[in-house]
């Protein structure tokens, strides 16, 4: 569990670095800053998606895990930043029209 919430660095992957990942992406009922960060990567998961690529590849090009070694993290990875980028398409990006919480 503990995993689960601390964020990885950076890391350079096949497109450049992204930035500092956690397991699982935070499931607020808004935006989050962290989604802000990885508006490129939810952008990524889901083309990979329609293109109905290999989620170990995918793990492996975007996240620079290695879906082998570490089989359960790598598809907890994958998929728990999936749903979230399918979640911001159907209903989160709203929240990105609205006035900023401060």
């Amino acid at each position: 569990m503990a995993r689960a919430m601390t964020e990885k660095p950076p890391h350079r992957n096949d497109c450049g670095t992204i930035p500092a990942f956690q397991d699982c992406p935070p499931q607020t009922e808004r935006v989050s800053s962290y989604d802000e960060r990885h508006f490129v990567t939810y952008l990524r998961l889901l083309e990979a998606a329609k293109e109905g690529a290999d989620w170990r590849e995918v793990a492996r090009v975007i996240f620079g895990l290695d879906a082998d070694a570490d089989p359960v993290r790598a598809r907890t990875v994958h998929d728990s930043h999936l749903a979230r980028a399918r979640w911001m398409t159907e209903s989160g990006y709203r929240h990105l029209l609205e006035p900023r919480l401060q």
